[in-house]
């Protein structure tokens, strides 16, 4: 098989052979989206896993997303193209020291980003996305307590919009804690018509530029909406591609790191490939697994944050 149209051919022989579906986050490679079954954020990817008949879920994404799938989904075999597409993110969080912290904070309730471990979505109340944060923390009654974890530049988002004090756990993303504030205020000066859009993951000092703050999701219906004609991304660039296909009219500009590279791609991410899609089904390798008291410990507050969306 040489050429694309031969391996999106073999690749949909294998899912009808295993009966198997597609799922794919937006900052995937173009060609990873386009073959997909499915492509979303993360608060996305959590309902359609959760609604599947397929007996094969293969994920296009990182570990966390594959080992959520699999908590919804116990019977089903999830796989995943590359095992070492993790998330940095995840990583700031590892198990037994978050155990150890939440010692401290005996009488809160803990609210954890999806972009964890199974481990620490075990040791949680409830989980949110970007995409409904602030529906989640403002479910939780007034006169209690709160730790959010991992991301704490999400957390301090959060605190502004909802008004609630909360113990934040100090992780980041490696892609959105190293935008350019001062690449963004140039790109601000050469497209002053331009709106700057950006996810809440990132640092104070770019938000406070943004015309709009919003999950993967909600930026690219806000770009559908937007009378503007320009449009400057401030978070990973694999999001442009979904927009750009629905706005072909529209440019879409991202956003430089620190380094001064325009490209903030997630290393993670695009670890996956259309080869490592085919060997991956063609051999149902890479599953994810899980300890089943782990799994139904993390079930719990997945459940819940569904039930509040």
């Amino acid at each position: 098989m040489n050429s694309d149209q031969q391996m999106f051919e073999h690749i949909q022989e294998l899912k009808e052979k295993h009966n198997a579906v597609i799922l794919a986050h937006y900052y995937q490679e173009p060609e990873i989206q386009d073959m997909a079954d499915f492509v979303g954020d993360s608060l996305e990817l959590s309902r359609k896993a959760a609604g599947t008949s397929a007996d094969v879920i293969l994920f296009c994404g990182v570990h966390f997303m594959a080992e959520t799938a699999k908590i919804i989904n116990p019977s089903k075999k999830v796989i995943l193209p590359d095992m070492d597409a993790g998330c940095s993110l995840s990583d700031s969080a590892p198990p037994d020291q978050f155990r150890e912290w939440l010692k401290q904070f005996p009488n809160h309730v803990v609210i954890s980003y999806i972009n964890c471990s199974a481990d620490v979505k075990a040791m949680s109340d409830i989980i949110c996305t970007s995409a409904n944060a602030k529906k989640v923390i403002e479910s939780v009654p007034k006169d209690k307590k709160i730790v959010f974890a991992p991301d704490r530049l999400l957390g301090q988002y959060m605190v502004k919009e909802t008004g609630r004090e909360m113990v934040l756990w100090n992780g980041t993303c490696q892609v959105h804690e190293i935008f350019s504030e001062k690449a963004l205020v140039t790109l601000k000066a050469k497209n002053p018509h331009a709106s700057v859009l950006a996810h809440p993951e990132c640092d104070e000092n770019i938000l406070m530029h943004a015309d709009f703050i919003g999950s993967t999701s909600a930026i690219i219906k806000y770009v559908q909406n937007a009378d503007e004609q320009v449009h400057i991304i401030v978070t990973e660039p694999g999001v442009i591609h979904q927009m750009q296909k629905n706005n072909p009219e529209k440019t879409f500009i991202p956003l430089p790191s620190n380094t001064g590279c325009a490209c903030n791609e997630c290393p993670h991410m695009r670890l996956n490939t259309i080869e490592k899609i085919i060997d991956s089904l063609e051999h149902l390798k890479h599953e994810i697994t899980l300890d089943e008291d782990i799994r139904i410990k993390a079930l719990k507050p997945l459940n819940r944050m569904l039930e509040i969306v």
